[in-house]
Protein backbone atom coordinates (compact mmCIF):
# COMPACT_ATOMS: atom_id res chain seq x y z
CA UNK A 1 0.00 0.00 0.00
CA UNK A 2 1.16 3.53 -0.80
CA UNK A 3 1.26 6.25 1.85
CA UNK A 4 2.20 9.91 1.89
CA UNK A 5 5.59 10.36 3.48
CA UNK A 6 4.50 13.47 5.37
CA UNK A 7 2.13 11.28 7.40
CA UNK A 8 5.14 9.61 9.00
CA UNK A 9 6.14 12.89 10.63
CA UNK A 10 4.83 13.01 14.19
CA UNK A 11 4.32 9.27 14.55
CA UNK A 12 5.68 7.65 17.70
CA UNK A 13 8.47 5.09 17.50
CA UNK A 14 7.63 2.22 19.84
CA UNK A 15 10.39 -0.15 20.99
CA UNK A 16 9.98 -3.47 22.80
CA UNK A 17 10.16 -1.71 26.16
CA UNK A 18 8.65 1.70 25.59
CA UNK A 19 8.64 4.77 23.41
CA UNK A 20 11.79 6.07 21.73
CA UNK A 21 10.49 9.36 20.39
CA UNK A 22 8.68 10.94 17.46
CA UNK A 23 9.58 11.06 13.78
CA UNK A 24 10.74 14.49 12.66
CA UNK A 25 12.02 13.78 9.16
CA UNK A 26 12.84 11.06 6.63
CA UNK A 27 16.14 10.69 4.79
CA UNK A 28 15.69 9.30 1.30
CA UNK A 29 18.07 8.11 -1.38
CA UNK A 30 17.67 10.10 -4.62
CA UNK A 31 19.57 7.51 -6.67
CA UNK A 32 17.39 4.44 -6.10
CA UNK A 33 14.51 6.42 -4.60
CA UNK A 34 13.84 4.77 -1.27
CA UNK A 35 13.36 5.97 2.32
CA UNK A 36 16.58 4.96 4.13
CA UNK A 37 16.23 6.40 7.63
CA UNK A 38 13.63 7.81 9.98
CA UNK A 39 14.97 10.79 11.91
CA UNK A 40 13.60 10.51 15.44
CA UNK A 41 13.61 13.12 18.19
CA UNK A 42 14.20 11.01 21.31
CA UNK A 43 13.31 13.83 23.67
CA UNK A 44 14.62 14.39 27.18
CA UNK A 45 15.45 10.74 27.94
CA UNK A 46 18.37 11.03 25.51
CA UNK A 47 19.16 14.68 26.28
CA UNK A 48 17.16 15.90 23.29
CA UNK A 49 19.26 13.81 20.94
CA UNK A 50 18.01 12.80 17.50
CA UNK A 51 18.64 9.25 16.31
CA UNK A 52 18.26 7.33 13.06
CA UNK A 53 16.01 4.30 12.68
CA UNK A 54 16.34 2.09 9.61
CA UNK A 55 13.23 0.60 7.96
CA UNK A 56 14.97 -2.75 8.56
CA UNK A 57 14.00 -2.34 12.22
CA UNK A 58 10.33 -1.60 11.51
CA UNK A 59 7.95 -4.40 12.44
CA UNK A 60 4.70 -2.70 11.46
CA UNK A 61 3.03 0.70 11.34
CA UNK A 62 -0.23 1.25 13.22
CA UNK A 63 -1.54 4.23 11.28
CA UNK A 64 -4.71 4.46 13.39
CA UNK A 65 -2.80 4.71 16.67
CA UNK A 66 0.11 6.61 15.17
CA UNK A 67 2.80 4.16 16.25
CA UNK A 68 5.70 2.69 14.28
CA UNK A 69 6.66 -0.52 16.08
CA UNK A 70 10.35 -1.35 15.81
CA UNK A 71 12.30 -4.48 16.68
CA UNK A 72 14.66 -2.64 19.02
CA UNK A 73 15.05 -1.86 22.71
CA UNK A 74 15.52 1.60 24.15
CA UNK A 75 18.99 0.60 25.32
CA UNK A 76 20.01 -0.41 21.81
CA UNK A 77 18.97 3.00 20.52
CA UNK A 78 20.69 4.77 23.42
CA UNK A 79 23.98 2.99 22.69
CA UNK A 80 23.82 3.56 18.92
CA UNK A 81 26.53 5.72 17.25
CA UNK A 82 25.77 9.45 17.58
CA UNK A 83 24.95 11.20 14.30
CA UNK A 84 24.56 14.95 13.81
CA UNK A 85 21.30 15.15 11.88
CA UNK A 86 21.86 18.85 11.22
CA UNK A 87 24.69 17.92 8.85
CA UNK A 88 24.87 15.57 5.83
CA UNK A 89 25.20 11.96 6.94
CA UNK A 90 28.58 10.66 5.82
CA UNK A 91 29.11 7.20 4.43
CA UNK A 92 31.43 6.52 7.36
CA UNK A 93 28.61 7.32 9.79
CA UNK A 94 26.34 4.98 7.87
CA UNK A 95 28.94 2.23 8.08
CA UNK A 96 29.19 2.71 11.84
CA UNK A 97 25.40 2.71 12.16
CA UNK A 98 24.92 -0.42 10.03
CA UNK A 99 27.81 -2.18 11.71
CA UNK A 100 26.42 -1.45 15.17
CA UNK A 101 23.04 -2.98 14.35
CA UNK A 102 24.43 -5.71 12.09
CA UNK A 103 22.42 -4.49 9.10
CA UNK A 104 23.49 -5.07 5.49
CA UNK A 105 24.29 -2.03 3.37
CA UNK A 106 21.84 -0.89 0.69
CA UNK A 107 24.37 0.31 -1.89
CA UNK A 108 26.39 -2.88 -2.37
CA UNK A 109 23.98 -4.76 -4.64
CA UNK A 110 21.72 -4.28 -7.63
CA UNK A 111 18.39 -4.40 -5.78
CA UNK A 112 16.60 -1.65 -3.87
CA UNK A 113 18.14 -2.74 -0.56
CA UNK A 114 21.41 -4.02 -1.95
CA UNK A 115 21.00 -7.79 -2.01
CA UNK A 116 17.21 -7.77 -1.47
CA UNK A 117 14.21 -5.82 -2.76
CA UNK A 118 12.95 -5.25 0.80
CA UNK A 119 14.52 -3.96 4.04
CA UNK A 120 15.17 -7.21 5.89
CA UNK A 121 17.49 -8.31 8.67
CA UNK A 122 20.07 -10.95 7.65
CA UNK A 123 19.82 -14.39 9.24
CA UNK A 124 23.04 -13.75 11.13
CA UNK A 125 24.37 -10.29 12.10
CA UNK A 126 26.99 -8.82 9.79
CA UNK A 127 30.25 -7.71 11.41
CA UNK A 128 31.46 -4.22 10.54
CA UNK A 129 34.31 -5.51 8.35
CA UNK A 130 31.81 -7.31 6.10
CA UNK A 131 29.84 -4.18 5.31
CA UNK A 132 30.67 -3.05 1.78
CA UNK A 133 32.36 0.33 1.69
CA UNK A 134 31.87 2.96 -0.95
CA UNK A 135 33.36 6.33 -1.79
CA UNK A 136 30.88 8.79 -0.44
CA UNK A 137 33.22 11.68 0.28
CA UNK A 138 32.55 13.78 3.37
CA UNK A 139 28.81 13.18 2.99
CA UNK A 140 26.63 10.82 1.01
CA UNK A 141 25.45 12.97 -1.92
CA UNK A 142 22.42 10.75 -2.46
CA UNK A 143 20.83 11.09 1.00
CA UNK A 144 18.27 13.90 1.14
CA UNK A 145 15.90 15.28 3.75
CA UNK A 146 12.24 14.97 2.77
CA UNK A 147 11.46 18.08 4.82
CA UNK A 148 14.20 20.02 3.04
CA UNK A 149 13.06 19.29 -0.51
CA UNK A 150 9.39 20.00 0.13
CA UNK A 151 8.63 23.12 -1.87
CA UNK A 152 11.30 22.62 -4.53
CA UNK A 153 10.17 23.76 -7.97
CA UNK A 154 9.31 21.22 -10.67
CA UNK A 155 10.56 21.88 -14.17
CA UNK A 156 9.04 20.04 -17.15
CA UNK A 157 10.88 19.64 -20.45
CA UNK A 158 9.42 22.96 -21.62
CA UNK A 159 8.13 25.04 -18.68
CA UNK A 160 7.77 25.13 -14.90
CA UNK A 161 4.74 23.31 -13.50
CA UNK A 162 4.44 23.71 -9.74
CA UNK A 163 6.40 22.48 -6.76
CA UNK A 164 7.23 19.24 -5.00
CA UNK A 165 4.86 18.79 -2.09
CA UNK A 166 5.37 15.23 -0.87
CA UNK A 167 6.20 11.63 -1.78
CA UNK A 168 4.17 8.43 -1.99
CA UNK A 169 6.09 5.45 -0.63
CA UNK A 170 5.45 1.71 -0.57
CA UNK A 171 5.07 0.56 3.05
CA UNK A 172 6.49 -2.90 2.28
CA UNK A 173 9.64 -1.98 0.34
CA UNK A 174 9.94 1.68 1.43
CA UNK A 175 10.43 2.56 -2.23
CA UNK A 176 9.36 6.04 -3.26
CA UNK A 177 6.87 5.40 -6.03
CA UNK A 178 5.75 8.94 -6.81
CA UNK A 179 6.55 12.60 -6.35
CA UNK A 180 3.42 14.54 -5.39
CA UNK A 181 3.31 17.80 -7.32
CA UNK A 182 1.19 20.78 -6.28
CA UNK A 183 0.31 22.80 -9.37
CA UNK A 184 -1.74 25.58 -7.75
CA UNK A 185 0.69 28.20 -9.09
CA UNK A 186 -0.06 26.89 -12.55
CA UNK A 187 -3.72 25.82 -12.42
CA UNK A 188 -5.91 26.03 -9.30
CA UNK A 189 -6.34 23.12 -6.92
CA UNK A 190 -4.90 20.22 -8.89
CA UNK A 191 -2.31 17.74 -7.66
CA UNK A 192 -0.58 15.17 -9.82
CA UNK A 193 1.98 12.43 -9.22
CA UNK A 194 5.09 11.66 -11.25
CA UNK A 195 7.36 8.60 -10.86
CA UNK A 196 10.79 9.69 -9.57
CA UNK A 197 12.47 7.55 -12.25
CA UNK A 198 11.44 10.29 -14.69
CA UNK A 199 13.55 12.85 -12.85
CA UNK A 200 16.42 13.72 -15.17
CA UNK A 201 18.21 16.35 -13.10
CA UNK A 202 18.31 17.53 -9.50
CA UNK A 203 19.59 21.05 -8.96
CA UNK A 204 19.81 21.21 -5.17
CA UNK A 205 21.48 24.67 -4.95
CA UNK A 206 18.73 26.17 -7.13
CA UNK A 207 16.02 23.96 -5.54
CA UNK A 208 14.75 22.69 -8.88
CA UNK A 209 13.69 19.16 -9.86
CA UNK A 210 13.62 18.64 -13.64
CA UNK A 211 11.47 15.82 -15.05
CA UNK A 212 11.41 14.18 -18.46
CA UNK A 213 7.78 15.01 -19.30
CA UNK A 214 6.12 17.94 -21.08
CA UNK A 215 3.95 20.34 -19.09
CA UNK A 216 0.83 19.83 -21.21
CA UNK A 217 1.16 16.06 -20.82
CA UNK A 218 1.24 16.50 -17.05
CA UNK A 219 -1.70 18.87 -17.20
CA UNK A 220 -3.82 16.23 -18.95
CA UNK A 221 -2.77 13.50 -16.52
CA UNK A 222 -5.23 11.94 -14.04
CA UNK A 223 -5.63 14.09 -10.95
CA UNK A 224 -4.32 12.82 -7.63
CA UNK A 225 -6.77 13.02 -4.72
CA UNK A 226 -4.93 12.77 -1.38
CA UNK A 227 -8.17 11.88 0.38
CA UNK A 228 -8.45 8.61 -1.54
CA UNK A 229 -6.27 5.51 -1.55
CA UNK A 230 -4.08 5.46 -4.64
CA UNK A 231 -5.05 2.12 -6.15
CA UNK A 232 -3.27 -0.03 -8.71
CA UNK A 233 -6.10 0.78 -11.14
CA UNK A 234 -5.27 4.47 -10.80
CA UNK A 235 -1.59 3.69 -11.29
CA UNK A 236 -2.38 1.79 -14.47
CA UNK A 237 -4.39 4.71 -15.83
CA UNK A 238 -1.52 7.05 -15.01
CA UNK A 239 1.09 4.97 -16.85
CA UNK A 240 -1.28 4.44 -19.78
CA UNK A 241 -1.67 8.22 -20.04
CA UNK A 242 2.10 8.65 -20.25
CA UNK A 243 2.43 5.57 -22.49
CA UNK A 244 5.16 4.12 -20.32
CA UNK A 245 5.47 0.73 -18.64
CA UNK A 246 4.57 0.48 -14.96
CA UNK A 247 7.23 -0.28 -12.37
CA UNK A 248 5.41 -3.54 -11.49
CA UNK A 249 6.15 -4.83 -15.01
Amino acid sequence: MLHRMEKLVGLTIGAYDGEIGKIKDVYFDDRRWAARYLVVDAGSWLEDRRVLISPIAVGNIDWDKGIVHVKLSRQQVKDSPPIDTDKPVSRQHELEFLGYYGYPDYWGGSMLWGATPFPVMPISPMPVDDVVTADGGPGDPHLRSAAEVSGYRLQATDEAMGHLQDFLFDEESWAIRYIVVDTRNWWPGKQVVIPPQWVKRLDWPEKIVSVDVARDTVRAAPEYDPALEFSREQEQRLYQHYQRPGYWD
